[in-house]
């Protein structure tokens, strides 16, 4: 039987929401030990302790050692509430381990191949994982760490089950009796969609603290182009703009400008 992990535990007298509330508030952790055909016990665990140790994933995977008092017991962690909204943990369901009765546990799948595998490599494709764990059934002494699925054999569009997955011996999947559900594919990217283009959208919306644009303005819409400067002011009754073409191909010159106050 494999033990991955060893931590204590004391016995829980005093039961409900408020005694779990007030051991939530030393710091420690209401828990339940249930099974193998025996009366459910209440026990207390140590958060930091506990928080140690949930990060690690063999965690979920593993048979765990309880000392209680001068007694030890083997246990499976079935369920770790948390808390919505800080890293605490809330309650902890546990079940009795018995060296001759089955388990039942998850057990996290490990993918293997992916880069190397044909739809990923050559044919440009996106792996799309759908389980990232199952749960299995097993004597203690066959539970695996994990369940390993290689993927280098894959190509675009193609699909692995559960019935896929190889098992170690005495180790089977209760799942499969129902259903051969998909458990990891390699499909093609999604085309993206085209972005607005920023300068439209710039030229739209005019620019902070600038003045609206005045209809005749220089730069404004259907404005005239600026005289070049230094340039005479027109003439009244001037042609409109000078360079205008006239006929034949011919540019018409600019009227020269009358002066004011010059000989009669």
């Amino acid at each position: 039987m494999r033990i991955s992990f060893t931590f204590g535990a004391d016995v829980r007298e005093m039961q409900g929401k408020g005694a779990s509330r007030r051991l939530r508030h030393t710091g420690k952790v209401p828990a339940i030990l249930y099974g193998a055909r025996e009366d459910p016990q209440a026990l207390i665990l140590d958060q930091q302790n506990l928080l140690t140790m949930i990060a690690d994933e063999r965690f979920y995977s593993s048979i765990v050692r309880l000392k209680i008092g001068e007694r030890t017991q083997e246990a499976i962690i079935k369920d770790v509430q948390m808390h919505p909204a800080k890293n605490v943990v809330v309650h902890v369901d546990l079940q009795r381990v018995v060296e001759n009765e089955t388990i039942r546990i998850r057990l996290p799948i490990h993918f293997r191949g992916e880069s190397v595998s044909p739809g990923v490599k050559t044919q440009g494709g996106v792996v799309s994982h759908m389980r990232a764990d199952v749960e299995v059934s097993c004597l203690p002494k066959d539970l695996p760490e994990f369940l390993a699925l290689d993927l280098s054999d894959m190509s675009l569009n193609d699909t692995k089950f559960l019935a896929d997955i190889p098992l170690p011996a005495g180790v089977s999947i209760p799942e499969l009796t129902q259903r051969n559900a998909p458990v990891v594919s390699i499909h093609a990217p999604r085309a993206e969609e085209p972005e607005p283009v920023a300068a439209e959208a710039a030229a739209a919306v005019p620019a902070e603290g600038a003045a609206p644009a005045v209809a005749g303005a220089p730069g404004a819409p259907g404005a005239a182009p600026a005289a070049a400067p230094g340039a005479a002011p027109a003439a009244p009754g001037a042609p409109a703009a000078a360079g205008e073409a006239k006929k034949g191909g011919e540019k018409k010159e600019a009227a020269p400008a009358r002066k004011e106050g010059g000989k009669k």
